[in-house]
């Protein structure tokens, strides 16, 4: 894939669908989309957890992957990870195990 700041602007940049996701290469404006549509593909996959690696920083990306797993139909609760997966520079997302009726990913 390379480096996702490489890619044109604009242009959707195929992100695979893994138990894990290093949000730093993406440009801060993109944290929220790139979120909910990774989450979105992950619970379709069915996957029951995923790790959103967003850095310790100020807390700004932290509390943006926050707000947008807040907002998701498919995420039933999130907490920081481990110490050993990241602590605070990581939030670890539990899924719905099938997506909601009416719910496309």
């Amino acid at each position: 894939m390379g480096n996702v700041r490489d890619e044109p602007a604009g242009e959707p940049v195929p992100i695979p669908v893994e138990d894990a996701l290093d949000l730093h290469p993406f440009h801060p404006g993109e944290t929220a989309s790139v979120v909910e549509e990774y989450v979105a593909a992950a619970a379709a996959k069915g996957f029951r957890e995923v790790r959103l690696v967003h850095g310790r920083g100020a807390g700004v990306q932290r509390a943006v992957v926050r707000a947008a797993l807040a907002r998701s139909p498919h995420v039933l609760s999130f907490a920081d990870a481990t110490p050993e997966r990241g602590g605070w520079g990581a939030t670890v997302a539990v899924l719905n195990a099938v997506p909601p009726v009416g719910v496309t990913a």
